[in-house]
């Protein structure tokens, strides 16, 4: 039997435990009791969520488990010092160390991920890399495995972990038919550029404002800092440095996303060859395309537009 423990601190995210669902169905598709949960907290005893509702817990031991996930919270939360002690003894102790959303911070305030790619929700992964420059982030992703070490974006995103560690478990199978149980996906397509839409691109001038709104309309062309900066009448040294400034990124990868986000929709809304999409979005040819989907959604082209269908189907 493998057993799953659960981080838990006061205010913690209740959607957090939505992976525990995985597991539990996984119990029940196998027809025995493969998965043992259990819920920690550093002194044991009741322990409230962001709503108010009561767990009990147990506390810190020695972190004898199979795998260790820590929750995520509404916002930013750091662990203290036991908690950050407890997550450290557990690396090596555990097959699997993991986080949900914003749990990603006690991982990175204990070191864990220190050199690993990691992710958490999108709205607060640029705080997450500030504090801790040693993360390789990546923002997009839904989740992520380096090692023994997993991380998932937002709350929902944990479930699509758990389904992972699931198949990694048991089966291709197994998972797929957890996932129909619960009526999710078994292999959720893309990023959480789906969800976030370039929201984080907020520029507060009318300067930087005109110049997306011109890469917007012409991701056809070169689109080279050369051009954005004279859409935004500034020279392109001004363009770049405000440019990063105002939107946390640099114009080249603004525009990856801008054409990352046409693409996609082209794919999954229209039957139009790859050839095309590639053409029509600025990619220049389908090879560039796919590396750029490969980077941001973790998946090609193809499979993209596959997922899209089935759920059309569905």
């Amino acid at each position: 039997m493998q057993r799953i423990g659960f981080l838990l601190y006061p205010g913690f995210q209740i959607m957090s435990l939505a992976a525990i669902s995985a597991f539990e169905f996984a119990n029940l598709e196998l027809e025995e009791k493969v998965y043992e949960i259990r819920y920690l907290s550093e002194n044991g005893g009741p322990i409230a969520n962001s709503l108010g509702m009561v767990m009990e817990t147990e506390a810190f031991g020695e972190p004898n488990f199979d795998t260790l996930i820590v929750a995520g919270a509404p916002g930013i939360r750091l662990p203290n010092a036991a908690e950050a002690d407890f997550i450290r003894a557990a690396l090596p102790a555990t097959r699997r160390l993991a986080s949900i959303c914003t749990g990603a911070f006690f991982l990175a305030e204990a070191g864990i991920l220190d050199g690993r790619r990691a992710t958490t929700h999108w709205y607060v992964s640029r705080e997450l890399q500030s504090r801790y420059p040693k993360i390789k982030m990546e923002e997009d992703r839904i989740f992520i495995v380096d090692g023994s070490v997993w991380t998932s974006a937002g709350m929902t995103a944990g479930l699509d972990l758990a389904l992972a560690m699931v198949e990694k478990d048991h089966g291709f199978e197994v998972a797929r038919a957890v996932a129909r149980t619960l009526v999710v996906y078994h292999r959720r397509a893309g990023g959480q550029s789906q969800f976030s839409a370039l929201l984080e691109l907020e520029p507060k001038s009318d300067r930087i404002q005109k110049a997306l709104a011109h890469a917007r309309g012409n991701l056809k062309s070169t689109l080279s800092v050369e051009e954005l900066a004279e859409a935004a009448h500034l020279s392109p040294r001004q363009f770049s440095r405000a440019f990063r400034a105002e939107t946390g990124q640099s114009p080249a990868k603004a525009v990856e996303n801008l054409r990352l986000e046409a693409a996609r929709l082209m794919m999954e809304q229209g039957r139009h060859p790859i050839d095309v999409v590639a053409r029509e979005t600025g990619f220049a040819d389908r090879e560039r395309m796919r590396r750029a989907f490969l980077r941001a959604f973790g998946q090609p082209p193809q499979a993209i537009r596959r997922s899209a269908q089935q759920q059309h189907q569905a």
